[in-house]
């Protein structure tokens, strides 16, 4: 019987710290998505739904070798999805005044390998964030 208890108890003690943090995963994307920190390497990316709908969205630009790269690297990413069903989006550098044409284009093979090595994103990181896959895209200039 006591064998039992002990199993129960750290049963329950395992749901209540999966919970925690799976909260706190939660609180920390919702907050991220609502105030949208802009940094100095931050872009405004806009996308287009389905029924042509403009959506705007803050993301952290990475470049490497003259080439700019964003990444879908936290749970909510429509951001992401709309630029893979319409790759014309308009992006608005920090220093800009306005918005540019660009195409998204999905990173494969020795491209994505390098790009993912270099911006690999730390352990804290990667916990805060509850380990979301990391999907980049390349913004080709129009």
């Amino acid at each position: 019987m006591r064998k039992i208890d002990l199993k129960r108890g750290a049963l329950f003690s395992l749901t209540i710290l999966a919970v925690i943090y799976i909260g706190s995963v939660i609180n920390y994307e919702l907050n991220l998505g609502r105030n949208q920190p802009m940094r100095g390497n931050s872009i405004i990316i806009a996308t287009y739904d389905n029924e042509d709908e403009r959506h705007e969205r803050v993301l952290s630009l990475r470049e490497m070798d003259s080439v700019m790269y964003v990444s879908a690297n936290h749970w909510p990413r429509a951001w992401y999805r709309q630029a893979l069903a319409n790759p014309s989006v308009e992006v608005k550098l920090a220093n800009a005044d306005g918005f540019a044409h660009f195409t998204a284009v999905p990173l494969e093979g020795s491209e994505d390998e390098r790009v993912r090595e270099r911006f690999k994103p730390g352990f804290r990181s990667q916990l805060r964030m509850g380990f979301a896959p990391r999907e980049y895209l390349r913004l080709d200039p129009r």
